[in-house]
């Protein structure tokens, strides 16, 4: 299984520098995809940033809304955040030199204890600590 961050997601559901790259990766994934079910909110608030800086129209965060939940009942398993994980993210956000905002570093966190074979990610500083907790990350 390899867990999805946020940012591809938001990739794959809106324009953005990355889109057509995303699609391409997506399009010829085979293994199983989670994420933790904090990428819901997480989504929405970009949604709602984009519409507020005039990135997206109402209607296109509406059609992007849409597709991010036909991934989400198809493609992609969203899995429970447990209590252990905001700990263990909270832990790894107090570490200055990681860089990591809280919802990055819960996302490290469930991908960490859900053993997923790897993180999936847009954000550079994500990718980075993955890699120091000795999760593959995968490059898109």
């Amino acid at each position: 299984m390899l867990y999805v961050d946020t940012s591809v997601l938001v990739a794959l559901c809106t324009n953005e520098a990355k889109t057509a790259e995303v699609l391409k990766w997506y399009a010829a994934c085979t293994v199983e995809l989670a994420s933790a079910a904090w990428c819901v909110t997480e989504f929405a608030s970009a949604l709602g940033i984009k519409q507020r800086t005039g990135q997206l129209t109402k209607s296109q965060a509406q059609t992007a809304w849409v597709q991010f939940e036909r991934i989400c009942a198809n493609d992609l398993q969203l899995l429970p955040v447990e209590t252990m994980s905001f700990h263990k993210a909270a832990l790894m956000t107090m570490d200055a030199a990681a860089g990591l905002r809280a919802g990055d570093a819960l996302h490290l966190a469930c991908a960490i204890e859900t053993n997923a074979q790897g993180i999936v990610t847009l954000d550079t500083v994500l990718a980075k600590n993955a890699k120091r907790f000795k999760l593959k990350s995968v490059a898109i």
